[in-house]
């Protein structure tokens, strides 16, 4: 029973048509986003403007799940209720983000190991009574002269297999995030080498932690050259690479892949989602998990006034409705020109 409430769940956050908003952005990320708006990060402008994202209108339309900070899952909407009752009520699952942050890796220059294992079984009991019915660990992989090494992986990719079935203990869904950055000068090609290595790293770790793969979505990078690389990959190449590398090292039972977006642009990243799912039958859901992809404009449309509340949600349900286009490969460039 326990294996089909995961499952169930799991299919539900990768439902067709609709992606998790992560919306799990630590207290000092925040505050650099607030930051550009001139806006103070306090605790209540923080409750406020995730107020506006949960309680869009007509976004449960393409909006399968929340992922939470550890504040916000305590918090309540403007009409009393709790977010994660809020959000259940729309249908919409709420999760959380449970790893403690990606620390330096001790004898590694350069690489990090994500931090957060210890309490976990503690902290997870609590945040299933508080309604999460997801968790998110995110694993930074970053690609330079040298790294990543097999140690960072391994131990990364052991970490994220702890931390699931340790989630699915509790009857929580684990969503599994290994990230490989696009932060350095690194080709496309580099980028393909290491995350086919850390995919395959990471599916052994899983295996061995005896993880339900039926009750999972994985969270992965795209497959896409480094910011600082001369050579940008075509949104087309960056497609056909990421669904090499899915296909090769993704096992058919895992129900969905919702992407993270990683540093691109609003609409680099739906681009790339649409492109991916015109490839045909594939044996996953190819979803979204997006942040900053889904989040950008609706904040400097808001810039903290009560009164751009209403446009700022009508941006952000725009920026989900195309998304949602995404999911079945609709979506085209060229509507980003259309007016909201």
């Amino acid at each position: 029973m326990e294996k089909m409430a995961l499952e169930s769940n799991a299919a539900a956050m990768v439902a067709p048509g609709k992606g998790i908003l992560a919306a799990d952005e630590s207290s000092g990320t925040i505050k650099k986003r607030f930051d550009k708006i001139k806006l103070e990060s306090t605790s209540e402008s923080r409750r406020a403007y995730r107020d506006l994202l949960f309680t869009a209108p007509g976004a449960e339309k393409y909006i399968s799940g929340v992922i939470l900070f550890d504040e916000t899952l305590r918090q309540k909407s403007s009409d009393g209720r709790p977010f994660p009752e809020l959000l259940a009520s729309r249908g919409i699952l709420p999760g959380i983000k449970v790893d403690a942050g990606a620390k330096p890796l001790a004898g590694f220059p350069g690489e990090t190991i994500t931090e957060g294992l210890d309490g976990l079984r503690e902290r997870l009991a609590e945040y299933r009574g508080l309604g999460a019915r997801f968790a998110k660990w995110r694993a930074v992989i970053d690609i330079g002269a040298g790294i990543p090494t097999r140690y960072a992986i391994e131990g990364n990719a052991e970490a994220l297999a702890r931390y699931a079935a340790l989630c699915q203990e509790a009857a929580i869904v684990p969503i599994v995030e290994p990230e490989v950055l696009m932060d350095g000068d690194h080709s496309i090609e580099r980028c393909e080498e290491v995350t086919d290595r850390v995919l395959t790293t990471v599916f052994n770790a899983l295996f061995m932690q005896r993880v339900h793969l039926e009750g999972i979505v994985l969270k992965p990078n795209m497959v896409i050259a480094g910011k600082k690389c001369a050579v940008q990959a075509t949104p087309q190449q960056v497609a056909d690479a990421t669904l090499r590398c899915l296909r090769r090292r993704v096992p058919t039972a895992v129900p969905g892949i919702a992407f993270l977006s990683g540093g691109q642009s609003e609409a680099e990243a739906t681009l790339h989602l649409s492109l991916m799912n015109r490839a045909g039958a594939l044996p996953w859901q190819l979803s979204f998990s997006y942040g900053r992809a889904l989040q950008k404009s609706t904040i400097d449309a808001w810039r903290g006034e009560v009164s751009n509340v209403a446009a700022a949600q009508r941006t952000f349900l725009r920026r989900a409705r195309l998304n949602g286009l995404a999911r079945n490969g609709s979506y085209d460039a060229a509507m980003e020109q259309v007016a909201a």
